[in-house]
């Protein structure tokens, strides 16, 4: 499979042709947002951004679509970090079994394994000594929603929540960093990182380095994605599967890939050390750039709107109480703040 994240796709759009400097800015701003606490709203209206952009843009609806694939795999390892990590203390829960005024605000059958610690249990709080056993018993609560219980794994609606958003998260930071590497080549944004961290020098921070590093980083990623297309079609001639087959036998297969692409990873970084040096590069050396950034004025429009959205979320999470947005789910809010 061709993957095209974090290679440049020459198009004819606003988005190639803006400043990688603004470019570049704007779109570390709106992945900070998108880790802000801004409900639903804040999300929608994110989401609607990034997917506009990605349109104007011009990059493949396709390649888009491909990006959930590891969203779904990190998806899964939270949801199973969460069933092991969330969950109440079980001494907490045999206590509030035991008194039926709390049994409101909680319900657990021991023999099926299923109940519901809701939201509401905060309202449990009130007129209750935190040092009494009760209160002990209370705070240690966390809200699950609705949950299955077996030994240490507990499946709840938290879970599923939590998971979910961060899913979303990380979705929408792979397609603005997908949209930054599609849109820009690497020394553009070699160059862009290097203006952007210059003022780094006036303490000895070796800027052009760090620029340099960054690009070349970014430029491996589609050779050594092509790279492990090449070795696995070479062993799987050779009479290897990678798809089908047990467990144990799809990790052996794994290894013959993952040895033969770290040596040819090494032996593509040794190479270009020597192609560098026969050609005289010196990292300390003065240099001239061929490339000149001019902006204009469609990139400063484009520049404000995203530097907006990114204030909004700042002013939005940190002034305006969550209640207050348009769409407001009270009980999974209370779920995943908690």
């Amino acid at each position: 499979m061709r993957l095209t994240f974090g290679r440049y796709i020459p198009t004819n759009s606003i988005i190639h042709k803006m400043d990688p400097r603004f470019k570049f800015v704007m779109i570390i701003c709106l992945i900070i947002a998108v880790f802000m606490p801004i409900g639903y709203t804040g999300y929608i209206v994110l989401t609607t951004a990034v997917i506009t952009l990605f349109a104007v843009s011009k990059l493949s609806w396709r390649m888009m679509a491909k990006l959930f694939i590891p969203v779904i795999f990190i998806f899964t390892v939270i949801l199973l970090i969460n069933t092991f990590l969330m969950h109440p203390d079980p001494t907490h829960i045999d206590y509030l079994a035991k008194h039926e005024s709390l049994w409101k605000h909680f319900s657990y059958n021991a023999n099926t394994g299923v109940g519901y610690i809701g939201p509401d249990f905060k309202e449990m709080l009130n007129g209750v000594d935190p040092t009494s056993e009760a209160g002990k018993a209370i705070h240690g609560l966390i809200p699950l929603g609705n949950f299955w219980h077996w030994k240490f794994i507990w499946v709840s609606e938290k879970a599923v929540y939590s998971a979910l958003l961060m899913g979303w998260r990380i979705y929408l930071m792979i397609t603005l960093t997908t949209i930054l590497t599609g849109t820009t080549q690497p020394l553009e944004l070699t160059l862009a990182i290097e203006d952007i961290l210059w003022p780094l020098k006036w303490i000895g921070i070796p800027v052009y380095v760090f620029s340099i590093i960054i690009s070349i980083a970014l430029r491996m990623i589609p050779t050594l994605i092509d790279e492990a297309g090449r070795i696995m079609k070479a062993q799987a001639s050779r009479g290897i599967d990678f798809k089908n087959g047990k467990f144990k036998d799809k990790v052996k297969g794994l290894t013959s890939l993952i040895i033969p692409l770290l040596v040819s990873s090494f032996q593509k970084a040794e190479d270009l050390s020597y192609a560098m040096e026969a050609r005289g590069y010196d990292p300390k050396a003065k240099r001239t750039r061929f490339i000149q950034f001019h902006f204009r004025w469609a990139d400063i429009i484009i520049f404000s709107i995203g530097i907006t959205l990114f204030v909004c979320a700042i002013v939005y999470a940190n002034v305006f109480p969550l209640s207050n947005a348009f769409l407001h789910l009270p009980y999974i809010d209370q779920l995943i703040t908690y």
